[in-house]
C-alpha cells in the first residue's frame, strides 16, 4: 500500500516527537487550531503562538513526556488519526505514565503540506467515540 504525502508528514512529526523534540513547528499552518479535547486542561488555541501556549503545561507537569505510535489511520484525504501510548514521568507524582498503559490519540487535519487542526485526546476511547470508530 502506498503512503500518502499527508501520512508521510504526520510520520515525520512523530519521528521528532518520539525523540523528545517538540520544538519544530514548520509542519503547522500559521493559523493552526490546537485543541485539547479532554484531560486536566481542555481548551483550544489558534496560530503558532497558540500551538506553543496549548502545550505550555506539559513540560511544567511532566518530564520526558512523549507519545509512542500504536497505529496510524487515514480517515480520509484530509484527516489522520494516530493512536498512541503516552510516556513520561509526573514531576510531582513521579508516576511513570507509560507504566499505566495510558492510551491517547491525535487527530490531524491537513491542507496541502500543513496541519490546519490538531486535536489531542489523552483518552483514545474518547477519540474513537467522537469519530464514531471502533478500536
Amino acid at each position: 500500500m502506498m503512503s500518502s504525502a499527508n501520512l508521510d508528514l504526520v510520520r515525520s512529526i512523530y519521528a521528532a516527537w518520539e525523540r523528545g523534540d517538540a520544538t519544530s513547528s514548520g509542519w503547522a499552518h500559521p493559523q493552526i487550531e490546537v485543541v485539547f479535547a479532554d484531560g486536566p486542561n481542555p481548551g483550544s488555541w489558534r496560530g503558532l503562538a497558540g500551538l506553543a501556549e496549548g502545550w505550555v503545561d506539559v513540560p511544567r507537569e511532566w518530564e520526558h513526556f512523549h507519545p509512542e505510535v500504536d497505529q496510524y489511520r487515514e480517515l480520509d484525504s484530509e484527516r489522520i488519526l494516530v493512536l498512541v501510548r503516552w510516556h513520561g514521568r509526573g514531576k510531582r507524582s513521579f508516576v511513570q505514565v507509560g507504566e499505566t498503559g495510558a492510551r491517547g490519540a491525535h487527530l490531524f487535519r491537513l491542507d496541502g503540506d500543513k496541519v490546519t487542526r490538531l486535536v489531542t485526546y489523552l483518552d483514545a476511547d474518547r477519540a474513537l467515540a467522537d469519530l464514531g470508530l471502533k478500536a
